[in-house]
């Protein structure tokens, strides 16, 4: 019974010590408040794509809230430039005046933040070059829709005729309807922003002609899977080229009571001479993939180097200086937590101070369990434990039956 007992232990053990798990510290900070925690790629490998087992944990083990850092993607971002205002004339159960400087060559918007109000205002606005004569640009126009349900203040773009008024005026009809509160005049200017990327290695990038196909394969290999957003490559030969390319990824299929892998397209995107080969596609999360290249009738490209990058993705959390702290991840477990922290992210500053992850640690993770397999994961210590059950089962068997032949009357 003893040796049974152990066996059980054993096999419990083995099931144990397979669970997944991956630790890692947060640098020290020096003062209280929130902070910036970029992800790094190797944390964001083991742990789910969407980030819902990720956790922060104190010395205490007490849960750390915190919230996904938007706006590292590739897109648009909106900044504000304030206008000085001039003055400010108000005459009560009349109209609001507001005179403002220009400091544009042309200006075709204008940008008002106003506080809160579920009022709709009539306005005017005329144009000036000496603040004496003033001449119409618009005449009795409604602004509504004036509540943030995120913030205490709505910001409103105006458009105007495009003109060079070194000095603008806007009139508010307060007759009728009580004032509202314009807390700053200024314009919005939009800029294109490219996304903030990691560099990720594979384990293996293999190049390989298939000339029966016309076609040229290249494929990838991470352990464990890494997310990709962009792919870069450095192409030699020919000048001049133009080229279809898709990505696919194996599905298991099966086919006569036995799972087979077969390719399963993905996307499809283009290389082409007269643009930078730098291709940007919808989140991938896989081990393995593979791109082809149709070649047709031309000679294959010359490619001297592919880069695979992702996007980098941080996480704000409210942290006390000289504490420890450290994350947990890769628990299939957990669900996306549900913070009062992510109310507040669109009003917060996210121009903070960065804390580091370090120390990363796998405790029997993928790459453990595929390249470096413990002792409780090798074939060998698996027939171990059958052949110690089997060895246990004649054991007492022989002894039942020995039993049996004495107590068997003669």
């Amino acid at each position: 019974m003893k040796l049974n007992k152990l066996i059980v232990i054993l096999l419990a053990a083995n099931g144990v010590l397979a669970q997944h798990k991956t630790t890692a510290k947060i640098e020290t900070v020096k003062e209280n408040g929130l902070h910036k925690i970029v992800l790094p790629p190797e944390i964001r490998s083991f742990s789910k794509e969407e980030l819902g087992d990720f956790r922060i944990v104190d010395a205490k083990g007490t849960e750390i809230p915190y919230y996904i850092l938007q706006g590292n993607t590739e897109g648009y971002t909106r900044s504000f430039s304030e206008c000085k205002i001039l003055s400010e004339t108000r005459i009560p159960k009349s109209k609001t005046t507001l005179i403002f400087e220009n400091p544009k060559a042309t200006i075709h918007q204008i940008a008002l933040s106003i506080t809160n109000s579920d009022l709709t205002k009539t306005y005017s606005i005329s144009g000036s070059d000496d603040q004496k004569e003033w001449f119409g640009l618009i005449n009795n126009s409604l602004l509504k829709d004036l509540e943030n349900s995120q913030d205490t203040h709505v910001l409103k773009l105006i458009n105007i005729p495009l003109s060079s008024y070194r000095y603008l005026k806007i009139d508010f009809n307060d007759k009728k309807i009580l004032p509202i509160n314009v807390l700053k005049i200024g314009f919005v200017s939009t800029d294109t922003n490219s996304a903030i990327v990691d560099e990720i290695t594979p384990n293996k990038i293999k190049i390989q002609q298939i000339p029966s196909e016309k076609k040229t394969r290249i494929s990838i290999n991470f352990r464990p899977a890494q997310i990709v957003n962009q792919l870069r490559f450095a192409i030699k030969s020919p000048n001049l080229f133009q080229r279809q390319a898709k990505i696919y990824i194996y599905k298991q299929k099966q086919t006569n009571r036995k799972s087979a892998p077969f390719p399963e397209e993905l996307f499809t995107f283009e290389l082409n001479s007269n643009a930078k080969t730098i291709v940007t596609i919808p989140q991938l999360f896989e081990k393995e993939w593979f791109i082809e290249i149709e070649n047709q009738d031309n000679p294959p490209l010359t490619i001297e180097k592919i880069q695979l990058f992702q996007n980098q993705i941080a996480v704000v959390a409210d942290l006390k200086a000289n504490e420890k702290y450290s994350v947990t991840t890769q628990n299939p477990k957990l669900q996306s937590p549900i913070y009062d922290l992510e109310n507040f992210k669109n009003s917060l500053d996210h121009n903070l101070p960065a804390a580091k992850i370090y120390d990363i640690k796998h405790l029997n993770s993928h790459k453990t369990s595929l390249d470096n397999p413990s002792i409780w994961q090798k074939p060998w210590f698996m027939w171990l434990c059958i052949s110690l059950g089997g060895l246990t089962i004649l054991y007492f068997t022989s002894r039942l039956v020995k039993d049996m032949k004495n107590n068997t009357p003669n």
